[in-house]
Formats: structure tokens, C-alpha cells, sequence
């Protein structure tokens, strides 16, 4: 199971021009096939006069899932640079599509294959990406008196506080590495005197 993996910071498009050639290439980030799928087709939209829209993507952590297509270019000379520029970068969960205007100068595969592929890394550099890192999910029950400054606590030693409610008792959730339970069990009984209760819960990725 991954630990972590790197994504695209935010969606963003970027343009080169190659002999005479428009590349626009637009990224954006993905949770699913259905998700990479709407955005290609919102992109062939806003272009349908393009000669080309290509596209690759890669979801999953370990990038179980990675498709290209060449949408009329050359086969191998679109989807496939640019589904090695998102592996290279090691981009997970990321969809990229590139809009050729075709400008009358031919540029032959090797060109097409620097173009297609250059043209993603380049946006890539221009968005930025991010690192999420695999967590578990668990919930702190504490009582009302003692919660205020637990939850204090937890931020201010760091920890992904992602919702408090208040109830009989107060419940905390919280985002821990798997390898930081036993030391944050250790951590809370001695916090609380022994009073607040550490229930475990799924997997997520932040």
C-alpha cells in the first residue's frame, strides 16, 4: 500500500506554440475514471475546432489506472509522451489533455513526441503539485471539561483535527500516520488521565 503520492496542486492550462503549432495543455486533478472522462470532454468543448485533443491520465496511488489517446495524431506520438511525463513526474490521480491547432508546418513523430510530452511538464512546473500522504481516520471521546484544551493540544503538536462535535461527550476526529498510533495512545492517556477513549477508523489520503 503507497504511503503517499504526489498530485497536481490545482487544475491550470498552459500554451506553447511550435512551429506555428498551438499546444494547450489543460491538467487537472482526479479521483476517478468518470472524473478524467467529464474532463476531456469539457476541454474537446471548449475547442471543437482543435485538430487534436489528446489525452492521458493516471488514477490510483499506484497508479493502477493510466489510459492515453492519440485522437487522430500519429499513433505513440500523443497520449503516450504524455502519459510518461505524468509517470516520469510521478503525478497520481491527474488528468492532462493537449489541443493541437494545427498551424501547416508538419513536425514528424520525434517532434510530436517532444511536443506532446514537453508540453505537459512544462504546465506541470507552471501549477505546481503536492505530496498527500496516507493517514488513519480516528475519533477521540473525551468529556466536556477536559476537550477544550485537548483539542488546543492537538493543534498545537500538529495534528489533522478534521472535525469536532459536542454531544454527551465531546468526539474529535483525527487524522494519524499508522505508524504514530501507539505513541498518540500513549500520548492521550497521559493528556487526559486515562479519561478519553481512541476508537480507530478507515484509511485516508491527505
Amino acid at each position: 500500500m503507497q504511503e503517499q503520492y504526489r498530485t497536481v496542486a490545482r487544475a491550470g492550462v498552459h500554451e506553447t506554440e511550435i512551429n506555428r503549432s498551438r499546444f494547450i495543455c489543460a491538467l487537472a486533478p482526479v479521483a476517478t475514471e468518470e472524473e478524467a472522462q467529464e474532463f476531456l470532454a469539457r476541454v474537446r468543448k471548449e475547442h471543437p475546432t482543435a485538430t487534436h485533443n489528446c489525452f492521458a491520465y493516471v488514477i490510483g496511488a499506484d497508479a493502477s489506472v493510466q489510459k492515453a489517446g492519440d485522437d487522430g495524431e500519429p499513433g505513440g506520438t500523443a497520449g503516450a509522451p504524455m502519459l510518461q511525463m505524468l509517470m516520469r513526474r510521478e503525478v497520481r490521480y491527474t488528468a492532462a489533455v493537449v489541443t493541437r491547432y494545427y498551424g501547416g508546418v508538419k513536425l514528424g513523430a520525434g517532434g510530436l513526441i517532444r511536443a506532446y510530452g514537453g508540453v505537459v511538464g512544462e504546465t506541470l512546473d507552471a501549477v505546481g503539485t503536492l505530496t498527500r500522504q496516507r493517514f488513519r481516520l480516528a475519533t477521540v471521546t473525551v468529556d466536556h471539561q477536559r476537550a477544550g484544551r485537548l483539542e488546543n493540544d492537538l493543534r498545537a503538536t500538529g495534528r489533522a483535527v478534521r472535525d469536532v462535535r459536542y454531544a454527551e461527550a465531546v468526539t474529535i476526529e483525527i487524522g494519524l500516520p499508522d505508524s504514530e498510533v501507539p505513541a498518540f495512545r500513549a500520548w492521550l492517556a497521559d493528556t487526559t488521565a486515562g479519561t478519553a477513549t481512541l476508537e480507530l477508523g478507515g484509511e485516508a489520503f491527505a
